[in-house]
């Protein structure tokens, strides 16, 4: 039941909350603005968030309840995730048999209700709560974790691994594995890798320190704190995640690689995980893949209309290269999969070799490489040859041999997909020369080159600003502002006779919802079209600058200028394009 605007003006009046002046000064400001009565009265101080939402409650018949100094039991918190928690800002907070109250900002949410009243099977009662109520409560569920962690810490364990360093070496991996098997242990690291789930982080880290060991997740590209556990348990974390890695317990002193799989009720995930010896001990990073994710299409990327042309063009060649540059984590090898999907037809061959084999993909033949055995990248790439193939993606061209064969392989028929570590498209070029490629077949071979990298989405944002002229010009060496104003137009980022007092940014919003205002990523590129005249460059050994200068001139668009133009559509922040840009 939405309540009318005119019906809570009334209401508002009526309780003497606000004054009649007030209310007619903030109506004049919502009809030039075209925002919330409601809102400009909280805004301005007029009225307190917390009254307004006790009167909304009022008005509507529901009860209103405050979170934000109540204990809520673990159990009936985690009726609700915390993903589903955050981003339809509604609480779990009372059970009472087959009901179950729930807080929230918008009690009308019926789709949120019905599909929690499924998943739990029980009786939903919507409660009006505030934003700050909500925001303390989500607190909760890192504290629930906490406790969990307190609770299942116990001095069996930590005696266990007391005594470990003191065993005989040839004793040593039997104790480990014994940890490695204690409940205790095992219920703290499966906490710790669904709680990264949940948490959509991408990466865990483990790291020992002096005292403590610190859990860090990495969400959205960025590191963030998730806990801080006891020194005493090191040992047995670490054991515990070489168990399901199959590494060797008793190495102490070697860095490991290894992966397992964990399936959840909703999706399966794959951990590929490192281990390297530091100065405190052992430290573990695990990076997340999920097999269950849905392929993606160039447009979810992040790529635009004239980008995805080019792509498309050169996908459709049955030979040449197509190569995906930028550093680790830029989303290359998950932007060289999209491309693979879309050419996955049962009539065409594609293999790959990989390091690792980072999704699985359905007709599609994938080879793990073992460099400790022999089995490179130049070796698997010789015998994916061999095996008929009609598109062949090498995972990483590392070093002069791979680089040799790749561009081999298509010279002699094949469609050849790869990465580089390059810091733009153009810059691709001059690097595989250092590789002891030769122009002229770099010239013949290489189609298109896509460099990126991934910026945090804006969530949820309204308030905006235009730049000031200090401002455009601390945008970057060799930015020019007229020609980005031309691009921007060029894009409809912004309308034909626009100057750059028109041009809105917006800035990241905290909320109880994302808690530093941003939620997912997209990608920022550049797509390099190996036209006649680049080729030409290519073989006159010219610079990357020169490249780059040439590609421009022939309508590329770089990664900065492609931040802007997503930072002008809203998409994303200025902060976040020159955050990475400048990597």
């Amino acid at each position: 039941m939405k309540l009318e605007p005119q019906r809570l003006k009334l209401f508002l009046l009526d309780s003497e909350l606000v004054s009649q002046k007030d209310v007619d000064e903030a109506e004049k400001k919502a009809a030039k603005t075209g925002e919330d009565l409601s809102g400009i009265l909280v805004k301005e101080g007029k009225i307190s968030e917390n009254d307004l939402i006790r009167l909304r409650a009022y008005i509507l018949g529901y009860p209103f309840v405050n979170l934000e100094h109540e204990k809520i039991d673990p159990d009936t918190l985690k009726i609700i995730p915390e993903p589903i928690a955050r981003n339809h800002n509604i609480i779990a907070y009372r059970k009472d048999g087959n009901n179950l109250e729930v807080a929230m900002l918008d009690p009308d949410d019926l789709e949120t209700i019905e599909f929690i009243k499924k998943k739990a099977n029980l009786k939903i009662l919507p409660r009006f709560t505030s934003r700050e109520a909500i925001k303390s409560a989500l607190k909760q569920y890192q504290k629930s974790l906490e406790t969990e962690f307190g609770e299942i810490i116990k001095t069996e364990t930590s005696e266990k691994i007391k005594s470990i360093p003191g065993a005989e070496e040839d004793e040593e991996e039997q104790d480990l594995e014994k940890l490695a098997e204690d409940l205790p242990v095992i219920r703290i690291v499966d906490t710790l890798l669904k709680h990264a789930i949940t948490q959509r982080a991408s990466d865990i880290h483990i790291e020992p320190m002096e005292k403590e060991v610190l859990v860090r997740y990495r969400i959205d590209g960025i590191l963030r704190n998730a806990m801080v556990l006891p020194k005493k348990i090191s040992q047995g974390i670490i054991a515990r995640i070489k168990v399901l890695s199959r590494l060797k317990l008793d190495e102490h002193r070697l860095p490991q690689d290894g992966r397992f799989k964990i399936e959840t009720s909703e999706e399966k995930v794959s951990f590929r995980v490192s281990i390297l010896p530091v100065y405190d001990g052992e430290k573990a990073v695990l990076r997340l893949l999920p097999e269950g994710s849905h392929g993606f299409t160039l447009e979810e990327l992040g790529f635009r209309e004239d980008q995805i042309e080019v792509i498309h063009k050169a996908i459709r060649h049955p030979t040449g290269m197509l190569l995906a540059t930028g550093p680790t984590g830029s989303g290359k090898t998950t932007t060289l999969y999209t491309l693979i999907d879309m050419i996955n037809h049962p009539e065409v061959n594609i293999s790959t070799i990989e390091d690792p084999v980072e999704y699985r993909m359905p007709n599609v033949n994938q080879t793990q490489v073992h460099p400790d055995i022999g089995f490179t990248f130049a070796n698997g790439l010789r015998s994916l040859v061999r095996q008929d193939p009609d598109v062949i993606m090498v995972g990483e061209i590392r070093d002069n041999e791979t680089a040799a064969l790749a561009i081999n392989a298509a010279l002699t028929g094949h469609l050849v997909f790869s990465t580089l570590h390059t810091n733009s498209a153009a810059g691709a070029l001059p690097r595989l020369h250092e590789m002891e490629a030769e122009p002229f077949l770099v010239s013949s071979t290489v189609n298109v080159i896509i460099a990126q990298r991934l910026v945090r989405r804006l969530y949820k944002a309204k308030n905006s600003y235009t730049l000031t002229h200090e401002q455009i010009k601390e945008l970057g060496d060799g930015v020019d502002p007229d020609h980005l104003l031309d691009v921007l137009k060029k894009y409809k980022a912004i309308k034909p006779g626009a100057s750059w007092k028109d041009v809105k940014f917006l800035k990241p919003e905290p909320s109880s919802e994302s808690p530093d205002g941003y939620h997912g990523r997209i990608g920022i590129h550049e797509v390099l079209n190996v036209t006649e005249t680049i080729k030409n460059l290519i073989v006159a050994n010219a610079t990357s600058d020169q490249i780059e200068d040439q590609a421009r001139k022939e309508g590329m668009i770089t990664m900065f200028e492609d931040g802007i133009i997503k930072s002008a559509q809203g998409l994303t922040s200025i902060e976040e394009v020159l955050r990475v840009s400048s990597e």
